[in-house]
């Protein structure tokens, strides 16, 4: 694979990525097999994947959480492989932002003291925090929920509280697994016009889905199956313009 030019570099570069566990001597799984992926600024992505067919494995390469058997994996220029466990925790910290399905928020916290915990990890004063967090709070329509608690919320307003998370630190790329997965309908197209949103603004969204509704409002499909990638369809009328 060729070595993008210079200010193109991809936000995430995959190359010949392999994963294989042996949960016992006779038995190998070979969850990755020989992955290559590329994800330019911008992209709004859905990949998609039955169960077992790798695709949360390969959640787990993207956001620096497992480390391949073999292949290499660039973060926004960044060979993840050269890096130990505080640098490993900093980039994470720096680079990705992460939405789950369970929306992970602590529960007897307002909304902006959620928001505002990475920029504690990254050691910013508690005013400049509190800030970023209510600034990215109103970027999600939340603006007016600021000193609400998780419980005073519903489910599609604590996902928005979680994606403003995820935002707040600026990162160049959103992982988010299955974050529409605990929402209904209405609450689900709030969230996916956020993302939509997110990538008009430059940002990268990488989204793992197992409903076709949800992967059709991506730019870029990809489809994983048995480890590898068995299809790549881009859609040139949703994609996000991929920031020069």
């Amino acid at each position: 694979m060729s070595v993008p030019a210079p200010g193109r570099v991809p936000v995430l570069d995959v190359r010949d990525l392999w994963r294989t566990y042996t949960p016992a001597a006779d038995i190998t799984i070979h969850a990755l097999r020989g992955v290559n992926l590329q994800v330019h600024r911008g992209e709004f992505v859905a990949i998609m994947g039955s169960s077992g067919s790798g695709k949360s494995t390969l959640m787990n390469m993207l956001g620096a959480l497992d480390e391949p058997s073999s292949g290499k994996y660039f973060l926004d220029g960044i060979d993840v492989a050269e890096m130990d466990e505080d640098e490993l925790s900093d980039l994470r910290n720096r680079k990705i932002g992460f939405v789950f399905q369970s929306f992970n928020l602590v529960p007897r916290t307002t909304a902006v003291a959620n928001v505002a915990l990475p920029l504690a990890y990254a050691g910013l004063g508690r005013a400049e925090r509190n800030r970023r967090a209510a600034e990215a709070l109103r970027a999600v329509g939340m603006g007016d929920r600021l000193d609400h608690l998780p419980a005073e919320l519903s489910g599609g307003q604590q996902q928005r509280v979680a994606v403003a998370r995820a935002i707040v630190t600026d990162p160049p790329l959103i992982l988010a697994d299955e974050p529409t997965g605990n929402l209904d309908s209405h609450s689900t197209e709030d969230v996916l016009d956020i993302f939509a949103a997110l990538g008009t603004q430059g940002r990268t969204v990488v989204l793992i889905t197992h409903e076709d509704e949800v992967a059709a409002r991506a730019g870029r499909v990809i489809r994983v199956q048995d480890g590898q990638i068995v299809s790549d369809t881009a859609r040139p009328e949703l994609a996000a313009a991929v920031a020069a």
